[in-house]
């Protein structure tokens, strides 16, 4: 693919954006002969190789509404229609008030956010508009087509030849031949990806062939159990010769390509355009200038056009055109995306690139924690706990799973084995040790567990080693349904400062080991909150240099203990610091307010000296946007996709999710995630931060969390959260999609001709056996079919039942094509089968009761329909 030439703007704006609609939702146009034409919803989705298309997305937020604008460029458009779309894009933009952020995407190389907007994925097909294609053809049954599908949460769906070449073991096709849809799942493909596909499948049914086809799934390492469905493939494909060659793999760049980002300042005030470079990571906001625009490249994978507010008209207008200059002059792929932005409306992607980033009314970067010596103060705000379960969004936002009510266990990492921690000593923690912490609430109806890993910056390599190894065991103990809390001294979280009521204190040093406790003459704490949910004393360096007029600090010493108030203390903060100068100290307090010292407070910190004394700002919300990917380890190379819009249908059982908040990490781990990548799951949460743009801190909080058993805390960063989505015995989402499409084997009545290949006239012949066949058991097999009990069920007498162990079991005569009331009494018409004995299963069923219930539900329910059972 070629970069697309410069093209001169007209003037006229085109009919076709005159009528654009200004309410949230999507719009698409194509351009054809030049001109810029709608694309009708219906055909949202689908994109011709051959052609051009401009895409708006409106959206609602807190603030009113955002724009995205996007130009796709097709892998076989020309030169002139690449070209008209940049100046058509343009012109909308500047038509629109030159606020939309605007994206240059290409075929296969699609942006997360411009792929979130096709929930059931984007469809590439053959031709375009100049070969006389035409988008919507609804109730077309002449067609022959092989799609090949490719992802698992946004996927891609190309026309490929027709043909057994085009299959390989790793990807899922879809073979369309107008009434018949066949779903070829690969032997390597996961659920994820055949449940994306399928809903594909029918989404082609259902919006071009008006709900008219129908859809049969072969699984390919198991033909044998699709007869009907594999002579249609034979009918169209021909005999496979061979085997299946591999799949090809996803051209991805790591994270550490991504974290190669670097700023250019672009001006063409001398004449001629020149394109300078600012720095390299870490990136700070101050370094943009409104009168001027900025490339951002992100290590060639995306480049970020900034337009400051203040530039001029043409250098704007003209930010596309450098950006599609710059791709040239480092020899990166056409294919390389490009996003510009306005300055003030900068995306969450881009501004976690720096590492610093405020927006109006807030003074320090995201997700930055408060050090010592500084001025800058969290802002402590009050929120009603009993909301908690009726609203998780803020849940999430406060990091509390519950009111803090719950059972606390503590234990201590000494010789890398648990000891119980006196319960006297509770919330107090030494920097020179590891800490288990067991928290055990109710979650509907239920005990659920949160394990605490404390990590204090003084313990030992192998006492951290052992916390995290003895708090998978202590999850093994309740079934691997805890949540995993890993916390760095100093990064402690709000949930975790309210279990302990107010009296949580972290010494500096040390350890809480009976008969190794050391208590130095002199000791200082700073002490933060305003109630029992969110205080917490800190052991500070006995100085001088210490104090900050924002906070109250207790100077403990071998004669007297200080309670020192800082000016900009409030009346809540100083009663929650008398509570913890109490747990410090038996000793009576002595309250000294800033300004008014004895000669003794000075001298037990060794003089006066500077400190923080200016006054107080406070730190307001940050401006940050979850954001949610999906991680992989497998091949070596740590690789991230992320899910741009996401929900709960994007968490896969087969996946490792990072779920990144900014002030914590959440690690979700799916029931059937490889075990490699769940015992690397941390290494990955920590590379990660590490090769974050930002320069994040390496310290934030990384939770683990099971499918099943999520905390409010992440669930409430999802909208619409399903609880019961997960239970037991729900089965997975592709199991119940295709347990919905029913028994197949009304495909057999379509006529085959197999020597025509006339798939799509209706034939007369009826239905001989199901596209969902299941192997026969050789009419020799040994069963030796037994019972619960252990007794052998002999098969039933056609005069009546056996009773085996006090069940009755019945012939299958009074059991198959039987109305509910035609049963025996006491026999449940949704479980006939379990009425059959041992013998008589085998014998309607052809397999054994064992491998019946190993059988997806759907499975079974087809087998029931077969066998007159249902």
């Amino acid at each position: 693919m070629k970069l697309c030439p410069v093209v001169t703007m007209p003037t006229v704006i085109p009919e076709a954006f005159k009528s654009l609609s200004r309410s949230p939702g999507l719009q698409v146009w194509t351009i054809e002969k030049m001109e810029v034409v709608p694309v009708p919803p219906k055909a949202y989705g689908s994109f011709f190789e051959g052609d051009c298309y401009l895409i708006l997305f409106i959206c609602k937020t807190e603030k009113g509404t955002s724009q995205a604008l996007h130009y796709w460029i097709g892998k076989e458009s020309s030169q002139d229609e690449q070209g008209a779309a940049a100046m058509y894009i343009t012109q909308l933009d500047d038509y629109l008030g030159g606020g939309p952020t605007q994206y240059r995407e290409t075929q296969g190389h699609e942006s997360p956010e411009f792929k979130s907007y096709f929930k059931t994925g984007i469809l590439y097909k053959k031709g375009g508009v100049a070969s006389g294609f035409k988008h919507v053809e609804t109730n077309m049954y002449n067609i022959k087509r092989l799609l090949h599908v490719k992802g698992k949460k946004n996927i891609t769906a190309t026309e490929v030849d027709v043909s057994w070449n085009s299959f390989n073991s790793g990807d899922v096709f879809l073979l369309d031949l107008g009434k018949v849809i066949v779903q070829w799942n690969a032997p390597r493909s996961n659920k994820s990806e055949r449940l994306k596909a399928l809903l594909l499948a029918q989404d082609i049914r259902d919006r071009e062939r008006g709900g008219r086809a129908q859809i049969g799934i072969i699984d390919g390492d198991q033909e044998s159990e699709h007869p009907e469905l594999m002579k249609i493939m034979t009918a169209v494909l021909g005999e496979r010769r061979g085997e299946l060659k591999d799949p090809v793999p996803d051209e991805r760049a790591d994270q550490l390509q991504k974290a190669n980002i670097r700023l250019y300042h672009v001006s063409d005030a001398t004449g001629s355009l020149m394109v300078q470079e600012v720095a390299t990571r870490p990136l700070t906001q101050d370094l943009l200038k409104h009168e001027d625009c900025y490339i951002l490249d992100q290590g060639g994978v995306t480049i970020f056009v900034w337009k400051g507010k203040e530039a001029n008209k043409n250098e704007k207008r003209s930010g596309m055109n450098r950006a599609l200059g710059f791709i040239k002059a480092k020899n990166y792929p056409a294919t390389t995306n490009v996003v510009l932005l306005n300055d003030g409306a900068e995306s969450a992607i881009f501004k976690q690139l720096f590492k610093k980033w405020n927006v109006k009314w807030q003074t320090q970067g995201l997700g930055k924690t408060h050090t010592v010596g500084k001025i800058a103060k969290v802002k402590q705000t009050k929120f009603d706990v009993t909301v908690l379960h009726a609203r998780p969004d803020l849940a999430a936002q406060h990091r509390m799973v519950d009111d803090a009510s719950g059972k606390v266990d503590v234990w201590r990492i000494e010789g890398n084995e648990p000891v119980p921690v006196d319960p006297k000593t509770y919330g107090q923690f030494y920097g020179g040790d590891c800490y288990l912490v067991l928290y055990t609430y109710m979650k509907n109806n239920k005990p659920a567990y949160i394990i605490y890993m404390w990590q204090g910056l003084h313990a030992s390599r192998d006492e951290i080693t052992a916390s995290a190894y003895q708090a998978v065991s202590l999850d093994d103990r309740y079934n691997g349904e805890a949540v995993q809390v890993r916390i760095t001294m100093g990064k402690e979280p709000r949930h975790f400062l309210a279990i302990f009521k107010g009296k949580l204190i972290v010494y500096e040093g040390g350890t809480g080991r009976e008969g190794m406790k050391e208590e130095p003459p002199v000791r200082l704490f700073q002490v933060r909150g305003t109630d029992e949910v969110n205080t917490k004393a800190t052991e500070v360096p006995a100085r001088a240099s210490s104090l900050n007029s924002n906070d109250i600090f207790v100077l403990k010493t071998e004669q007297t203990t200080y309670l020192w108030c800082g000016k900009g203390c409030s009346g809540d903060e100083r009663e929650m610091a008398k509570s913890v100068a109490n747990n410090l100290s038996k000793r009576e307090k002595q309250t000294v307010l800033e300004a008014q010292e004895p000669a003794d407070f000075w001298a037990a910190l060794g003089g006066r000296g500077r400190y923080a004394s200016d006054s107080r700002f406070q730190e307001e919300e940050c401006d940050y946007d979850p954001r949610l990917f999906e991680c992989s380890n497998q091949t070596g190379r740590f690789i991230m996709s992320e899910i741009y819009d996401f929900t709960q249908e994007d968490l896969d059982e087969d996946d490792v999710m990072l779920l990144d908040t900014w002030e914590e990490l959440f690690l979700w781990i799916g029931r059937s995630a490889n075990e490699y990548e769940k015992k690397q799951a941390e290494m990955m949460a920590l590379e990660y931060l590490q090769t974050h743009p930002a320069d994040r801190d390496l310290d934030t909080s990384i939770i683990t969390v099971k499918q099943g058993c999520e905390p409010l805390t992440f669930t409430g960063w999802f909208n619409a959260w399903d609880s019961h989505k997960w239970s037991a015995g729900n089965g997975s989402p592709y199991d119940h999609m295709r347990y919905k499409l029913g028994d197949v084997s009304g495909i057999t009545q379509i006529s085959v001709d197999l020597n025509d290949m006339n798939l799509n006239k209706k034939g007369h012949s009826p239905a001989t056996s199901s596209a969902f066949s299941h192997p026969s058991a050789p009419a020799s097999s040994p069963f030796a079919a037994q019972t619960p009990g252990g007794a052998r069920a002999a098969p039933a007498t056609s005069s009546g039942p056996t009773v085996v162990n006090g069940k009755e079991y019945f012939p299958p005569e009074l059991l198959m094509n039987k109305t509910p009331d035609e049963l025996p009494r006491g026999v449940d018409p949704e479980k006939k089968e379990q009425h059959l004995s041992d013998a008589d299963f085998v014998e309607v069923f052809e397999m054994t009761r064992e491998q019946f219930h190993e059988a997806p539900i759907w499975r079974q329910t087809i087998l029931k329909k077969q066998k007159n059972l249902f």
